[in-house]
């Protein structure tokens, strides 16, 4: 049995700027098992599905998740992540409701009303995926992190940090895959050490190099997304203090096929100082790679983007 997740490793694929891009993340309290379709499952409303459709027409750059934490509840929790203009990660609201179902039926009125449930606690969440029904290398590594990081995280004593399973939020070939609230990045080809790195942003910052696949808050038109290959670079320079930074980008020029990008990042330091850095983000075909992109896919050219000219302006 093949594993994408075996492939991209061996290749040595970059990840870099494969996270998904969403403005907004609604998570819902939903025990596994999931099916390939986590809407479909047993335990959630017949209703989540279509609810699922309808957002993604009114909303296309919503992603709906389900979670599941370790901790026996009597009640379903409902957890929303907002982007804002000049951001270093998302706005969290949050409720608990006496079942999904009910969670479920307030989903609108939450989305409706960005103020409601709002809740500023210094928590992150820390999503892993354990999808195994939809891929198979969310399963093999997965569920296998999902209990390190829980154990990583009682050792550490960090009381702030609630660590979930996940359904698919893509790049099952990084598997295993976190997701990192509030602030949206992404991880992936995770090992205790780099989560813990990852955790107390501490260590050698160019450890994340080879884990990071990008920030949720930075779209793109194509895969790898242009912006956030620029975004690591600048991580990797100004060290941890990075994360603290608030930060505003744009596409200043593009070509048709996305193989050249001029990207601008407005920098403002938590001493509001503010700095701004632009630079070409080009394909470099000779680290194009043909493999699968999941377990069951055809070969595919999957695209290497690096960055060229950074200057600040």
């Amino acid at each position: 049995m093949k594993f994408c997740a075996d492939a991209s490793r061996q290749a040595g694929e970059d990840p870099i700027g494969w996270a998904g891009s969403h403005e907004i993340f609604v998570l819902i309290e939903c025990p596994p098992p999931w099916s390939n379709n986590e809407f479909e499952s047993k335990a959630a409303p017949a209703n989540l599905s279509s609810f699922a459709d309808e957002l993604d027409q009114v909303e296309p750059s919503a992603r709906v998740l389900l979670i599941h934490g370790e901790v026996l509840q009597h009640h379903t929790r409902l957890i929303m992540f907002r982007q804002s203009e000049l951001a270093n990660g998302y706005c969290k609201q949050e409720a608990q409701f006496s079942d999904i179902d009910a969670a479920v039926q307030n989903l609108p009125k939450y989305l409706a009303d960005s103020n409601l449930g709002t809740d500023a606690t210094p928590i992150r969440d820390i999503l892993v995926c354990t999808h195994g029904s939809h891929d198979r290398c969310c399963g093999k590594y997965g569920y296998p992190f999902y209990r390190q990081a829980l154990a990583i995280v009682r050792d550490l004593g960090l009381e702030n940090v609630r660590v979930w399973q996940s359904s698919h939020f893509g790049g099952h070939r990084f598997a295993p895959t976190i997701l990192d609230f509030p602030d949206g990045r992404c991880y992936g080809r995770l090992t205790p050490e780099t989560f813990l790195s990852i955790l107390t942003r501490q260590g050698d910052i160019h450890a994340l190099k080879n884990v990071y696949r990008g920030w949720g808050i930075l779209a793109g038109s194509e895969y790898p997304i242009a912006s956030q290959v620029m975004e690591r670079e600048l991580m990797l320079q100004h060290g941890w203090d990075w994360f603290n930074c608030k930060i505003a980008y744009r596409i200043i020029e593009e070509s048709a096929d996305a193989v050249f990008s001029r990207v601008e990042f407005t920098v403002v330091k938590p001493d509001d100082s503010i700095q701004c850095y632009q630079a070409d983000v080009v394909e470099d075909e000779s680290r194009a790679l043909y493999i699968s992109g999941d377990c069951d896919g055809e070969v595919e050219k999957l695209p290497h983007r690096i960055v060229k000219n950074l200057v600040e302006v």
